[in-house]
């Protein structure tokens, strides 16, 4: 099949899954009021690959397969050039969602690599033989996936298998397995644009011990396998009347919850059942790749309200003010920073069963940059654009022709600026800082403490070696 067309795309997705939003059953998510925005934003992915001018960042003409064309998502790295351009790939798909990622690959490749990883590092050949075979499936059918890893988990003290947890489905676990597969209950909670896209790749959330080994599952179904259930969080689908249209579209994704009800799933995509000692390795690899990912898809938005801030300051008049000037260097020393250790994770990258990921100390370091500084960026953001941001009059009163001139006159800024373009850019503002992308900001792709921890554990050996230097340089003999 190959690469799949923008059409081929939403066809694929008339396929009877079993989806809620806003209490009622979805009947076709492509042409669902709320969900199509979704699949639209989705949908960018297949849209790059066919836009000259991203193709090359987008595709990749695949030598483990004569040189078929396959999308950069799927193709297994082999050097930082490649990482690089996976990079790019998300930043520009980024920018043309809008600031809003795709997600029809992306996250997926996270998983679908780290799925290789522990295959490779635990050495069994049937889980490798099923990892390759699963991604040479998605790069020849170029289906979309997302990665279904966070599990509800019911009282977070108790671990998946205790018999204190109220019920033992807080965590998806293997409940049967025969000749043919197995038979998994349980449910996955924040699963951003599951939805709408292909497949179902699942993989455990946290670390496991021998009594939860019923709880060390990974595989991978289609999104319409009977006993799948998905119920969606709302969306911000569209421009209120009460915001200043424009002109390009919202992009915008859902999140669900995914409820396993005695899911069957072969054991050809089965790449994880019961070997409780690599639940965590597969963790791991995931939130390393799954962190970069995020550093990179973070980068637009920050580009964004940094320009939002700058306008600001102009529209107010207080770009050249001391205390501004250098609220706007800050906000460009976070940008930068950002962009500078997304690409360096890159070019200084590791090996990981036999696969160059982005270097896990620097991708944890850009994540926990871009999210423990982040509400300080928004503060900064906040301050420049003025009080005016909580209380601006709606559109619809400033196309009141009783109304306008008067708008106009007194909620005015510098001369020379139209009132029109202070208010749009106080609207972005609004659009941009709602409270979702505050928490998610911190919350997304793991807790602060959880990057702090990895980078610790990462920097061990740099550490020592660091440590041995001192005590050379301090006269001390070992």
């Amino acid at each position: 099949m190959g690469l799949m067309t923008p059409k081929q795309y939403r066809e694929s997705l008339k396929d009877g899954r079993l989806v809620y939003i806003y209490g009622k059953k979805v009947e076709d998510v492509t042409t669902d009021p709320a969900l199509k925005v979704g699949v639209d934003t989705a949908a960018i992915d297949y849209e790059l690959a066919e836009m000259p001018e991203y193709r090359d960042l987008a595709v990749v003409e695949d030598p483990d397969l004569g040189g078929e064309p396959v999308s950069r998502y799927y193709y297994i790295p082999r050097n930082a050039e490649d990482l690089i351009k996976r990079h790019e790939l998300m930043v520009a798909a980024t920018r043309l969602g809008g600031c809003v990622i795709p997600f029809s690959h992306d996250i997926a490749a996270d998983a679908l690599n780290a799925i290789n990883v522990t295959a490779n590092m635990m050495g069994k050949p049937e889980y490798v033989e099923r990892a390759e075979n699963y991604r040479k499936h998605l790069k020849k059918t170029d289906l979309s996936s997302s990665a279904a890893m966070t599990d509800v988990k019911g009282n977070r003290v108790l671990r998946p298998s205790s018999p204190q947890q109220t019920h033992p489905d807080f965590y998806v676990h293997m409940v049967d397995k025969n000749k043919d597969g197995i038979i998994v209950r349980g449910a996955k909670v924040h699963i951003t644009a599951a939805a709408y896209l292909n497949e179902l790749m699942v993989i455990p959330t946290r670390n496991m011990v021998e009594e939860d080994k019923d709880y060390a599952v990974a595989f991978a179904i289609p999104a319409n396998t009977k006993g799948v259930k998905q119920i969606c969080h709302p969306m911000h689908t569209k421009l209120s009347d009460m915001e200043f249209p424009v002109d390009h579209p919202v992009r915008t994704h859902t999140d669900s919850l995914i409820i396993f009800d005695d899911v069957f799933v072969p054991w050809e995509r089965v790449f994880l059942c019961g070997e409780w000692q690599f639940a965590m390795p597969l963790v791991y690899n995931f939130a390393v790749l799954h962190r970069h990912t995020a550093a990179s898809y973070r980068i637009p938005s920050s580009e964004l309200l940094l320009g939002v801030a700058q306008a600001m300051a102009e529209y107010n008049g207080i770009e050249r003010v001391s205390h501004i000037r250098e609220h706007i260097t800050d906000l460009v020393m976070y940008v930068n920073t950002l962009k500078s250790l997304a690409r360096a994770s890159c070019i200084d990258y590791v090996m990981h069963g036999g696969i160059p990921i982005p270097n896990p100390v620097i991708s944890n370091i850009a994540k926990y940059q871009f999210a423990s500084n982040f509400h300080t960026f928004v503060k900064i953001v906040q301050d420049i654009a003025g009080g005016l941001a909580a209380t601006l009059p709606s559109y619809q009163d400033y196309q009141n022709p009783e109304l306008k001139a008067d708008i106009d006159k007194y909620l005015g800024g510098k001369a020379g600026i139209p009132t029109e373009n202070r208010l749009r850019m106080l609207n972005l503002m609004r659009r941009m800082l709602t409270y979702e992308n505050e928490i998610v900001a911190v919350h997304a792709e793991g807790s602060l403490q959880a990057q702090r921890m990895t980078v610790l554990a990462e920097a061990q050996p740099d550490i020592q070696e660091y440590k041995k230097w001192a005590e050379i340089a301090a006269g001390i003999k070992s």
